[in-house]
Formats: C-alpha cells, structure tokens, sequence
C-alpha cells in the first residue's frame, strides 16, 4: 500500500457503508441501466454535490463503474458492490458493516486505553457498570437484531464450508450453544436433514429467535433458554461452538469445555469454530483484527490451532482433529 493511503484507510469504511446505507448500490443493482449522479440523487433523496463526490469516491475505491457519455458520467454497481454491499443481494454484508459501523469502530477510540491496561473497556464504552460484551448488546431488542443480523451475514458466506469441513452423519442430535441466530442450524439441517438441532442460548436471546424462526421450531431445530456457564446443557451427540470461545479466557474456556465433556454422550464430540491464528502468527490477517476487537470489548482472544487442541485436550476431549478454511477453522474433539 501507498504510505500516502495510511491516513485514507479509516475513511475507506465509512464511504463503502455510507454509500450502502443511503442505498446506492440497491437502486443501481435494480436499476436495468447505468445512472448519473443526478438520476441516484433525486432517487435517494440526497443533495447532488453531496452524491456525486460519494460517487466518484466510490469508483476510486472500485466499488462503482463509471462511463462517459456526451459529457456526463453514468455509474452502475461492480460485481463485487452487486453481490456484497447491496442490501438486496443474498449474500449482502450490509448488516455486518453496520453492526462495525455502530459498535466496533466508535470504540476503537479506546483502544489505546486496552493496550494500555490489558483489560476490556465496556465500562468506559458505554459510561455504565455493564462488565459483560453481550450485556450491552442484549440490553434492546435493537442490539440483539443487530448481532443477529451481522450473524447472519457472515455464516451466509462461510457456514456451508465450515459444516461441510468433517463428515458429520454419525452425530443425529445437536445442541448449538450461543447460536440463537439459527443460521448455523438451518444450514446444519439442510447438511444432515435426519439431525436434529436444540439452539441453547439465553432466555432474551431465545424469545427473539423463536419469533424469526417459528416454522422450524415445529421442525427439527428447538430452543431452550439458559446460560451455559450457570445452567446444565442438554444431552447431545455433538455439541457446536461456533465463534464463542475466543470471546473467553482460558479459565472460562477450559470451564465451558469441561462442562460439555462431562454432558457428552460417550462417542460424542465438541466442534469449535473459530477465527484461528496461524501458528507464526504473522498471517492471519483477520484473526488479527478480531482480536483487537475482543481486546476492547470482552476478556477472550484468538488463538492457535494447537491452542485450541491444548484447550480441548486438557477437558478430555481426544482424536482431534483441525482444518481451516478461507476465513475461519474448525476442530472436531470426540469423547
């Protein structure tokens, strides 16, 4: 990169979700032909001048197309903008950057504050007692839809490959703990239509979710409220830990998965699903980032392969086994 561009990255974002949020990439992804910036103005309801250097920000940053006719620029989506940031595309990302846009990247004023200490700063983040990531989240209806919806988005890319890394036939009832989105089974159910899925997540968080997803509670996927660290977890053949132990320490971690091997039926297995560090550390761009996300925000970390393994083995749990894939890694553990 450009050392001149530095200083720019912070505003690469907020022009990529400004112009998804007005809904730029939605009226050209409906649109049958290119528009000019004053046909997307009038559309949107946006000031001209403001619209067109959005525009030309957004085809500088190739997110936009632009052609010349009779003097005029005419713009329409890049395939990228069309399949990712337009809200109405399937695999729109949009719910992801905003759930950055409005939680991550205003806290990152106090990043050097966490570097600092060591420690979360919720308290200051929210200028109350709150100690807990997901206590501030839950807190509204609001925040758990927003989480919900930055779920969704990103098991919409990766759950399949993720599902897909182990054979797992032989495990007939689930128990996903902490995934009160239900995408992840949904997408377990349409891998393994013979399992069946009971969502363990927190009381509040289970009432939102039977309310998205009333038809497949008659189904094969069910729901039941509690916490995991408090509360006894139902019996299963295989319990899914997807994105939830590196929001954790260690002590908490090892707590959580010893929990789970004692619950598990022999033959049994835990699947973890995690952003994972390379073991030299110097890749694993997005791992990186995540944990400077969790240093602000909560106690847990990203970790190693044979970090996790060491977690898992010290709970009991043997033969493990670990792949990763483009973004994230799983690792099978068997009782």
């Amino acid at each position: 990169m450009n050392p001149f561009h530095f200083s720019f990255s912070s505003c690469y974002f907020q022009i990529m979700f400004t112009a998804a949020e007005l809904g730029v990439f939605d009226l050209l992804r409906e649109s049958e032909e290119p528009l000019t910036a004053e046909a997307i103005a009038e559309g949107l309801g946006t000031s001209h001048i403001g619209m067109q250097r959005l525009l030309e920000a957004c085809v500088g940053l190739k997110l936009l197309r632009m052609e010349m006719r009779d003097n005029k620029g005419f713009y329409g989506n890049t395939a990228l903008a069309d399949l990712y940031l337009a809200k109405s595309s399937p695999k729109s990302q949009y719910s992801d950057m905003k759930f950055d846009s409005e939680l991550y990247y205003p806290s990152f004023q106090y990043l050097a504050d966490a570097v600092r200490e060591g420690k979360n700063q919720i308290t200051s983040i929210y200028e109350s007692p709150m100690k807990d990531f997901f206590q501030a989240i839950y807190r509204s209806e609001e925040g758990i839809q927003l989480y919900f919806g930055a779920l969704k988005n990103s098991w919409i890319l990766y759950c399949r490959e993720m599902i897909s890394e182990f054979d797992l036939s032989q495990f007939h009832h689930i128990c996903d703990l902490g995934g009160g989105s239900g995408i992840f089974a949904e997408e377990h159910i349409l891998s393994y239509p013979n399992s069946s899925v009971t969502i363990f997540d927190l009381p509040e968080v289970v009432e939102k979710a039977k309310k998205n997803f009333v038809a497949l509670e008659e189904s094969q996927i069910s729901f039941q409220g509690g916490d995991f660290f408090k509360d006894s977890v139902p019996e299963a053949d295989l319990y899914i830990l997807s994105r939830i132990l590196h929001l954790w320490d260690d002590e908490k971690c090892m707590q959580l998965l010893t929990k789970l091997y004692k619950a598990c039926k022999p033959g049994g297995g835990v699947l973890v699903i995690e952003p994972v560090l390379d073991e030299e550390r110097v890749r694993s761009f997005g791992a990186h980032v995540a944990s400077i996300k969790l240093l602000v925000h909560t106690d847990g970390k990203t970790r190693t392969p044979s970090e996790h393994k060491a977690l898992l083995t010290a709970a009991g749990f043997k033969e493990i086994q670990a792949k990763h894939g483009s973004v994230y890694g799983a690792l099978l553990g068997r009782k």
